[in-house]
């Protein structure tokens, strides 16, 4: 069984886990376009992000202060595997049904947060290490649906940055950067 964002997890959440494998251990101090985080913390926040969607997939309260360094071990191939199960958690259209629990929004919501977590960050994640993230056009569209729909509350909340302008077209992945507060032509 599939949702339409359990197929737009699908797409993403192997392109980024392959950013994320490519990523070599001198390379975790660097800078990255989301501003207050290095590679390593963006790394543990995407690690919580995968994590924590899948149990607000199944409506389970989540801890988001908890913070631990999830870079131990064989991490590259724990974080596609915690991705894969993300896709996964959000294929059963009962994880779309309703409210959250835990945070008060739309099941549907979550969903698309974690979509967008996924390809932001992996894009923050490519652009920092030298690598590409070909983003699909129907995750670009997505993007956009949801930053229509939760931009200016994302904003408010922390979530994204200021909109940066782009010269890009409306519907481009390098807009899509824009409105969630990155600047597509950032570089370290």
């Amino acid at each position: 069984m599939t949702t339409k964002t359990s197929e737009l997890l699908a797409v993403t959440a192997p392109r980024t886990a392959a950013v994320v494998r490519g990523i070599a251990d001198d390379q975790l101090g660097l800078p990255t376009p989301c501003a207050d985080y290095t590679v390593r913390d963006l790394l543990n926040h995407l690690f919580d992000v995968v994590v924590n969607f899948q149990a607000l997939a199944r409506r389970e309260e989540v801890d988001w202060t908890r913070k631990a360094d999830r870079l131990v071990g064989d991490w590259r191939a724990r974080f596609a595997t915690e991705a894969a199960r993300l896709t996964e958690a959000w294929s059963d259209p009962a994880a779309l049904e309703g409210i959250s629990p835990g945070m008060g929004l739309p099941q549907e919501t979550l969903g698309w947060m974690a979509l967008i977590d996924l390809t932001v960050h992996g894009w923050d994640l490519a652009r920092t290490t030298g690598q590409e993230l070909t983003v699909d056009p129907a995750v670009v569209a997505a993007g956009h649906e949801f930053m229509d729909r939760m931009g200016d509350t994302g904003q408010k909340m922390g979530a994204f940055g200021p909109p940066v302008a782009t010269d890009a077209h409306p519907d481009t992945v390098e807009a899509l950067l824009g409105r969630t507060g990155r600047d597509p032509a950032w570089a370290r």
